[in-house]
């Protein structure tokens, strides 16, 4: 071979190398400008275009907006115990179930944001509107401790009591932290499935940044926390509540405005109208039909056309098998075919995917029920912990560890085991169990979450028992037992909320049909607040019955007169059974994902237009 073709080769060869490069390049340009395939659209109100919209660029705002808006509520949530205890002077079991009431009524609102996100607001929206409400409840809260609850003036620390306060002073109180609740609550189920609508789950490599998303925003939130639990609670501990405050405001604050940045850069869903009126609807559509007859395999029910479907922002959800008696509202009987065929009496008639829909809810029921209680050890975590805490000799040399602060035990085991959990936590999983490279399912998770919490409720038992053996009850109220003994039982309860908490969100949020995914997140977070209340009833209760007679029952002012390691225990016994009843209701759940139900739904349906 000659040097001419040597360089004729080498030439065509470098040709080809540019044009294999060229074509990678505009296969990368043209993904970058397709739009979307999962119905999210932009700011405009157009199809969302890939390379200009959403994906992590949008995500890390929702999550920093989100870190700092923790981080006010957090400042807010770790010191209302001490709060009611110093300023309003409440007793340790009135502080306990005030902050136990204001965590559920948060935590309940969440249901009231779901509900607007998905059927009239949108999540954007919702979390713009219910951003500013938070913002207010804030400064409204700042503004009372500054004029007139801090009385007399640098009263507060811990031991210092202020001096009673009128009526209208409390009511101010109390306005302000529900407003709070109302704010945070409400906004935090959308922001959290708005951060996942960044991301395309009909892409690959969106879909699986999607569920790395939510365990990145429940770092975001233990991150917050740990400023607030850390920085904030010792401000708090030197009596500057006003301090405090303002900074929770200036932080909700700046969070808002970097969530307004965003707006032309976000990906958005249409909100699918009142998911109340659609469940009644199946359900009186269904009573409508008792007289016929359910079609063998689901053949000859009404679906909706495909096209029809994503113009309202949903997919299509094909026919399962459980919960028979609900397809009769989706059954097409002989008056139906004299009806408008584009336009049927939905009290008479659903289709398939609107029937589903209830089923999803239904089926995800018995689950939801069982994950109450563990925020009941979270709840305890945040009040009796801390209570326990302040009982405790709190020095470290010369320097005071605020009792608040060790929650940051809990924080930083949470946060290292979700950023860890891939690398370190699968692995060992698979290697214990000898099973397949798959990680353990949410299902799976929640329920070994669940079993740590027990661990942890037994273990804060064991570490009041020995507190209370160094007791001295010689007029304090304090153990010469060092607070570093609640470590333990902190860092349990932190690996369980990385398992329960990050498991579930998943679960609820990929088991959700598209129209009812802030209501499936709502659903998820309204579980704690259930479990904030059962905290309250449970302290209530057990505070009565142990306290008859005279005697001082197991959470007394003076918890070096009372057991509160048989509460702890107590609490570990119920723990347990919730454990048995969520094992038996997790094996009989179906897990069948909206994209199982896609590849997975041969059964015929039927369109009335077909007919």
């Amino acid at each position: 071979m000659n040097a001419e073709e040597q360089g004729s080769r080498g030439s065509s060869a470098v040709s080809s190398k540019r044009e294999e490069v060229d074509g990678m390049k505009d296969e990368e340009d043209r993904k970058e400008n397709a739009s979307t395939r999962d119905g999210s659209i932009d700011w405009y109100g157009k199809p969302a275009v890939k390379g200009r919209t959403g994906r992590w660029g949008s995500g890390m705002l929702i999550l920093v907006n989100q870190g700092l808006a923790i981080l006010a509520f957090a400042g807010v949530e770790v010191n209302l115990v001490i709060f009611s205890n110093s300023v309003l002077r409440q007793t340790n079991a009135d502080a306990a179930n005030t902050f136990s009431r204001w965590m559920g009524t948060a935590y309940l609102f969440s249901l009231i944001g779901a509900f607007l996100s998905d059927s009239y607001l949108g999540r954007y929206l919702t979390c713009v509107v219910f951003q500013v409400v938070y913002a207010v409840g804030l400064v409204a809260l700042s503004l009372s401790t500054q004029l007139f609850l801090l009385k007399p003036h640098g009263c507060g620390k811990i031991g210092e009591l202020c001096g009673t306060h009128a009526p209208a002073e409390m009511a101010m109180f109390y306005i302000a932290i529900y407003l709070i609740a109302l704010g945070n609550g409400a906004s935090e189920p959308a922001l959290a499935t708005f951060g996942a609508d960044q991301f395309d789950e009909e892409d690959s490599k969106e879909k699986q940044s999607k569920t790395s998303f939510y365990g990145y925003f429940y770092v975001a939130v233990n991150l917050g926390s740990l400023v607030a639990e850390t920085i904030l609670v010792y401000i708090v501990n030197i009596g500057k509540w006003e301090v405090v405050f303002w900074i929770c405001a200036g932080s909700a604050a700046v969070g808002f405005l970097l969530l307004l940045s965003g707006s032309l850069r976000f990906r958005h869903f249409k909100p699918c109208g009142n998911p109340i009126s659609r469940f009644c609807q199946v359900l009186v559509a269904s009573m409508r039909n008792m007289h016929l007859v359910v079609p063998p395999n689901g053949g000859r029910l009404h679906q909706v056309a495909e096209q029809e479907g994503e113009r309202n922002g949903m997919r299509r959800i094909l026919h399962t098998k459980d919960f028979k008696f609900l397809d009769r509202a989706a059954i097409i009987n002989s008056s139906e075919r004299n009806l408008s065929l584009n336009n049927p009496n939905p009290w008479r008639l659903c289709t398939v995917t609107q029937v589903e829909e209830v089923k999803c809810i239904l089926r995800l029921f018995p689950v939801w029920l069982c994950t109450i209680f563990s925020s009941v050890v979270f709840v305890q975590m945040l009040s009796l912990f801390v209570e326990q805490g302040a009982a405790m000799d709190a020095r470290l040399g010369n320097f005071h560890i605020p009792p608040p602060s060790m929650t940051a035990f809990d924080i930083v085991s949470t946060s290292a085991f979700i950023l860890s959990y891939d690398k370190l936590v699968v692995p060992l999983f698979v290697k214990l169990t000898k099973r397949e490279p798959k990680p353990p399912s949410e299902l799976q998770r929640m329920g070994i979450g669940l079993a740590i919490a027990v661990a942890a409720m037994i273990i804060a038992g064991i570490v009041e028992q020995r507190r209370l053996k160094h007791a001295t009850h010689h007029g304090k109220e304090t153990s010469s037992l060092s607070i570093l003994w609640q470590a333990p039982q902190y860092i349990l309860v932190g690996v369980s909320e990385a398992f329960v908490y990050v498991a579930q969100m998943e679960f609820f949020a990929s088991q959700s049909p598209d129209g009812l995914k802030s209501l499936g997140m709502g659903l998820s977070m309204s579980s704690s607040a259930i479990g904030s209340y059962v905290a309250s009833l449970m302290l209530t209760v057990v505070s009565k019955i142990t306290s008859r007679n005279g005697k001082p029952g197991w959470v007394p002012p003076n918890l070096n007169d009372g057991h509160l390691d048989r509460f702890f225990f107590l609490t570990a016994g119920l723990a347990m059974v919730n454990l048995v009843f969520y094992g038996i209701s997790a094996n009989r759940y179906k897990d069948i994902s909206l994209q199982k139900r896609e590849e997975a739904g041969k059964i015929e349906v039927t369109n009335l237009g077909e007919i």
